[in-house]
């Protein structure tokens, strides 16, 4: 098999309204789109989504990087997904989220020309995942109506985006605990829905913890922190997880396996949050939860602002390996269009996979008749 033509789409999706993380705020999902074709009538699609305070691109750097990529892989086997990875890694070892857009779309190809659903091709079957969902920096009282909502909705978890000032942000927990507690409108026990807070390296060493401190106070379980500091700051990591106040998870601080091996070596973190836009697509994510597995750390599958299609890749990934406990694929929430067919569906936070061979999804091609492409053949 090889690879004849593949087209590289700028893929914008609005927002319902812009969210805020502690590094930034973004409007529209900007997302790549990548489409590869083969001489043998199969076409992968992969898709990554470029959050520019996290790995460093943006969607017009992305678009640039892969036209490159895209010319390096044409008359390539994409069965040696392996292969098609290193002559990307070694031209451009940057780009991650761009190099993950190709990953998916090779992964996609294979397990279509093996016709088997991408987890069965991992070496996996399905099983239920159930995704958590996000309430991202506001004033406390937009958090706590979020907060309100997401439980009444019957979440399982609820994710709290934090990382601004100490005072802000404990007033923001103590806020929403408050409003869950007062709510007595069903069976179910407020404090039996897990916390699981983001501060997205926000906070210096004794703000977080401070802030991790407080949760003493507060009924809720906390599964866990994510990345509290800043992201080659291990040592405070490292000092926070042993405090054990609340399990810290790392997220900006695990970008590739060389990351992982850092992390269990300095004994860091007690959870690893895997994101195929982050690590490089689907191949890499193996290996950092290879390392987690034999080091004891379970995984998260995380998301930034993609749509169903990459977050369809995310979740198979995710039920072929046992070792993923968790589950944040929430972004398309915050999306006020969904331009695909198939995919993952949402029963409430449950998701169940396609099984149908290779990702499951593709993209309305009326949506697409409206966006810019570059053709590369």
């Amino acid at each position: 098999m090889k690879i004849t033509q593949i087209r590289i789409y700028p893929f914008n999706i609005p927002l319902k309204v812009p969210i805020t993380i502690s590094l930034g705020t973004i409007e529209h999902a900007r997302n790549i789109l990548i489409e590869i074709q083969t001489d043998e009538s199969i076409t992968g699609w992969g898709e990554g989504s470029p959050f520019w305070m996290i790995v460093g691109e943006t969607q017009a750097s992305g678009l640039a990087a892969a036209e490159d990529m895209a010319r390096l892989l044409i008359g390539q086997n994409p069965l040696d997904i392996e292969g098609c990875l290193t002559i990307l890694t070694r031209y451009l070892p940057g780009h991650p989220t761009t190099r993950s857009a190709f990953d998916m779309a090779l992964y996609d190809i294979a397990a279509k020309a093996a016709r088997m659903p991408l987890y069965q091709f991992l070496g996996g079957s399905k099983r239920t995942l159930v995704t958590d969902e996000t309430i991202y920096i506001n004033t406390p009282e937009r958090m706590v109506e979020d907060a309100v909502r997401i439980y009444k909705n019957g979440a399982q978890a609820i994710k709290i985006k934090l990382g601004t000032t100490l005072k802000a942000d404990i007033d923001r927990l103590y806020a929403i605990e408050k409003a869950l507690m007062e709510l007595g409108d069903d069976s179910r026990d407020y404090y039996k829905v897990p916390y699981r807070i983001d501060a997205n390296q926000g906070w210096d060493y004794v703000t977080a913890s401070a802030v991790l401190y407080q949760t003493r106070f507060i009924d809720h379980q906390f599964q866990y922190c994510e990345q509290p500091v800043r992201k080659q700051d291990l040592h405070h990591l490292a000092k926070l997880k042993s405090e054990g106040n609340v399990p810290i998870m790392a997220d900006e601080s695990l970008f590739d396996a060389t990351d992982a091996i850092r992390l269990v070596r300095e004994e860091a973190v007690d959870y690893f949050n895997i994101k195929l836009s982050k690590s490089g697509g689907i191949f890499e994510a193996l290996n950092i939860n290879a390392i987690g597995e034999a080091a004891g750390i379970p995984c998260m599958i995380g998301c930034m602002s993609e749509s169903r299609l990459a977050l369809t890749a995310n979740a198979h990934f995710a039920a072929a390996r046992q070792n993923v406990r968790f589950y944040d694929l929430d972004g398309c929430f915050e999306h006020a269009l969904d331009p695909i067919y198939g995919g993952i569906t949402y029963n409430g936070y449950q998701i169940t996979l396609p099984d149908t061979p290779g990702i499951g999804a593709e993209v309305d091609a009326a949506f697409l008749a409206q966006s810019e492409r570059k053709t590369i053949a």
